[in-house]
């Protein structure tokens, strides 16, 4: 099911800077700061807190840390249903743990997704097919608090 309205709050956050584990709009977010933030407008409050983390969590350990958050807080999708609106997570190399995570904008031809990158903040990039190979799991983020 399509959600624009994921997809309007997420646009509302482009240009807002890349800060590892901020969630401020206009002043800063990473991948997972940018997915607390729509959450927190269009849900509410949070469904837990999030600890600190460093940049390179989970990866030591192999801890699949969002994949199991995701699937206690979001709904999971099969691979071929995609709608504006999902949440998207990746793996950034083959063979590590999912750990990049963006909002899908577009579906078809011209295919996006918004996400906090490191070195450019929030933007909207194509869901080119490099992207699309890194997809670890597609979610929909539920219409209410779970």
């Amino acid at each position: 099911m399509a959600r624009p309205e994921v997809v309007t709050a997420a646009r509302g956050w482009i240009g807002t800077p890349y800060v590892h584990q901020a969630s401020v709009r206009g002043a800063g977010c990473d991948c997972l700061g940018l997915l607390r933030g729509v959450w927190r407008e269009l849900i509410g409050p949070e469904p837990e807190v999030v600890p600190p983390y460093t940049m390179d969590w989970s990866e030591p350990q192999g801890d699949e840390a969002l994949l199991r958050v995701g699937l206690r807080h979001l709904h999971r999708k099969p691979p071929g249903d995609e709608a504006p609106g999902d949440v998207l997570l990746f793996r950034m190399r083959e063979g590590a743990v999912a750990k990049h995570l963006g909002l899908q904008a577009r579906t078809g031809a011209a295919a996006s997704f918004i996400h906090a990158y490191t070195g450019h903040g929030v933007i909207e990039s194509p869901l080119s097919l490099p992207w699309r190979r890194r997809i670890a799991a597609r979610f929909a983020i539920p219409t209410e608090k779970t």
